[in-house]
Order: C-alpha cells, then structure tokens, then sequence
C-alpha cells in the first residue's frame, strides 16, 4: 500500500445517493452519525471536495457525500501533495 494511493480524513455524517427513481430523482439517504471518525480513503475514489462535503464513489455506482472535519484549504493541499 503506497502512501500516496491513500488519504487520511475525519468523517462524519453522510449522504448517499442511491440512484434514481421513476420520476428521475435522486434516492438520498441521509446517515446522521454523533461524532466524526478517522478513515484511510482510496484517492482514486474522491470525486470532488467542497467546503462541506467530499464527494466520493462507492460501490454499484453509489455516490457519497461525506461531511469533514478538516477545513478545506488543508484537505485541498494534501490531494494536491499527494
């Protein structure tokens, strides 16, 4: 495991997005979690960051959107490092 495939970031709630129903939108499902949480995150999977949320691919074509602890700029300056 190369350091530079793998980021470390503090979690926390989150959204998923499941696909879409009948009418075309979006299934969310909203994951309220009380404390945020230490993870080791593929890079390749981050899709995009915002000053909110990290968007990330997941399996069978899911999407997340993970709220973060880290401000932005140093999450910015570590995927730019890395």
């Amino acid at each position: 495991m190369s350091k530079t495939e793998f980021i470390e970031l503090t979690l926390g709630s989150h959204k998923i997005v499941h696909g879409y129903n009948e009418h075309n939108e979006e299934v969310i499902e909203d994951v309220e979690v009380e404390n945020f949480s230490k993870k080791v995150v593929a890079i390749s999977r981050i899709k995009s960051i915002s000053e909110k949320y990290i968007l990330s691919d997941y399996v069978d074509g899911r999407w997340i959107y993970w709220e973060y602890k880290e401000d932005f700029e140093t999450v910015k300056n570590k995927l730019l490092k890395e």
